[in-house]
């Protein structure tokens, strides 16, 4: 489980500890043979990786770890006293991708905190996602309010474009942190605004109260979609593809600069204190849940300045041009890092796959389709 991390983000070469069983890629809980790396267990294994080579130094913090320091050529006893973290500026690299539900590490006061909420935080989850669901659009606001969901608007954003005067929709270009950035954002406009996403669970589908059209991977009929989106209305996009949970940024997909000049970039943040609502190896179906499921969350939406005419792809700037300048404008706002990773390397480090979403059969669209 820490071989990956600690050979990516602390330079180890080798990593020898306690191999937990799997079973088709998960783990079952139980101890691999030889059993639990400690005292005989650890010496038997340094002997087998290193053979006759005597290891310069061991460091030991406890008498099970006599056998395999006397196998060194010197050693250390680790002293009792606590050490704090590394911080994140002295590692080799930055922690940019990481999985897993739970915000902080789970001690046993924690863990047991965590057993206690769980069947009290599912209700109150239940109730917010049925509050932002069924109540219109200019009520969620207030009542996620009422139900300890705390969302914070900066900024002044556009208003609604008017069919009657032949005004097509503003583009949004949001960061990406949860698949609820599209309905926080609506939350702080006070009316709902659909959203092009990339996957999405069907459960997630049918709880949200905003439209959801999926993107195809194909450029083309992309691009018709959302001109066409466009064309009804204002819409909301993730130029990243997937979620980042640290303070950095992932490279913006070029597509909608091509498509729209009138762009209005919106800052998202979200806070957490206990449950993590992204994951790239779970049931993403589970994520609102998670989420709603923290005691007091926070979502904070600042909206930017619309893109200035000269700057978009009309006035003769290229679509990666104007893509860079949006990223590096909300991650100055956001005091955030710009990357050029993409979703395909989040899910390469995650998951061990591509990050590609097998099609499924489309719901009939109307407006209970969710991001």
């Amino acid at each position: 489980m820490v071989e990956a991390f600690l050979k990516d983000l602390l330079g180890a070469d080798l990593v020898l500890g306690t191999e937990i069983g799997t079973f088709k890629g998960r783990a079952t809980g139980f101890v691999r043979k030889p059993g639990v790396l400690v005292g005989k267990n650890k010496a038997d294994a340094l002997k087998k990786a290193f053979g006759e080579t005597q290891p310069d130094i061991g460091l030991g913090d406890r008498e099970t770890d006599a056998p395999f320091m006397s196998l060194c050529k010197s050693y250390i006893v680790a002293p009792k006293p606590e050490v704090k973290a590394v911080s994140i500026d002295k590692l080799p690299r930055p922690i940019i991708f990481h999985d897993g539900r739970l915000v902080q590490k789970p001690t046993p006061i924690r863990a047991l905190l965590i057993i206690l909420w769980i069947p009290i935080g599912f209700l109150q989850a239940c109730l917010r996602i049925a509050a932002g669901a069924l109540l219109p659009m200019p009520l969620v606001y207030y009542a996620f309010r009422g139900l300890g969901v705390r969302v914070t608007v900066k900024g002044t954003p556009p208003p609604p474009a008017r069919k009657s005067t032949g005004q097509s929709g503003v583009l949004f270009v949001c960061s990406h942190r949860t698949l609820l950035d599209p309905i926080f954002l609506s939350t702080a406009l006070g009316r709902p605004i659909p959203a092009v996403t990339y996957s999405v669970s069907r459960l997630s589908e049918v709880i949200s109260p905003i439209k959801t059209v999926r993107l195809s991977h194909d450029c083309a009929s992309d691009a018709a979609m959302i001109k066409k989106l466009l064309e009804e209305g204002d819409l909301a996009m993730c130029p990243e593809g997937t979620t980042c949970r640290e303070p950095f940024l992932l490279r913006f997909s070029a597509l909608f600069a091509e498509l729209k000049d009138q762009l209005v970039p919106v800052a998202m943040v979200n806070r957490m204190t206990m449950f993590h609502g992204t994951t790239a190896r779970g049931w993403k179906g589970m994520d609102p849940f998670y989420f709603f499921m923290n005691p007091s969350p926070a979502y904070e939406v600042t909206f930017l300045n619309k893109l200035p005419l000269e700057l978009t792809f009309t006035s003769g700037k290229s679509s990666h041009e104007v893509a860079n300048y949006i990223q590096r404008v909300i991650a100055a706002t956001l005091s955030y890092e710009c990357t050029s990773f993409t979703r395909r390397d989040k899910y390469r480090a995650l998951a061990g796959n591509d990050g590609t979403v097998a099609e499924k059969p489309l719901l009939k669209p109307n407006k209970v389709m969710g991001c």
